[in-house]
């Protein structure tokens, strides 16, 4: 779909409720592949988050805020959705991963891992998505297995089970927890263990 400013293309992961428009939405995930210079578009009562995911990043400029450069090993980078904000690429089109939240009902936690080990998380948040970066990895909870790879993403509702993520040799990935509770009553993120 085009950008609501109409300078890119987003690919919707996930939104909610189903089918939510831009300004009904609870919270998305999308990636945008960002191929130009300029503005972002403005979403009043969002909270944001980015992740570079592919290509050779961006420098991002959140109203008077020092510019931030996005890599694809940043860490993730949140900001006001309703703040002006405008990227700059550093050599060539960029993929990044793109959170929402609607700040009055709900709040997100986005973390990027490296996995070379086998890793058990044991999910706080209402719902937790494992979207693999790069690489292939295996997921297990409550008995079922699933097998990721590179921009592929598992989603776990309400899942409170540990659930285990082991990987083929090196695989990246990008943790994002969503809370239905937007004042911050519960830890920010998953237990690793």
């Amino acid at each position: 779909m085009p950008w609501k400013n109409g300078g890119g293309e987003t690919r919707e992961i996930l939104v909610s409720p189903p089918g939510a428009g831009l300004d009904a939405l609870d919270w998305r995930i999308s990636l945008a592949s960002i191929a130009s210079d300029g503005p972002f578009s403005a979403f009043q009562g969002i909270e944001r988050t980015l992740c570079v995911i592919r290509g050779a990043g961006i420098r991002l400029q959140v109203a008077n805020a020092a510019p931030e450069l996005l890599l694809e090993n940043s860490a993730p980078y949140t900001f006001a959705g309703e703040s002006p904000a405008s990227s700059t690429l550093v050599a060539g089109a960029t993929v990044d991963l793109n959170v929402m939240s609607r700040r009055e009902r709900f709040r997100h936690a986005v973390t990027r891992l490296s996995i070379t080990n086998p890793l058990q998380l044991r999910p706080t948040a209402s719902s937790t998505i494992v979207f693999c970066q790069h690489g292939s990895l295996q997921c297990e909870a409550d008995g079922t297995v699933a097998a990721l790879e590179s921009e592929d993403c598992v989603v776990l509702d309400n899942e409170k089970a540990p659930v285990s993520l082991t990987a083929a040799g090196t695989a990246v990935i990008v943790l994002i927890e969503l809370f239905e509770e937007p004042a911050a009553t519960r830890p920010s993120h998953v237990v690793l263990e």
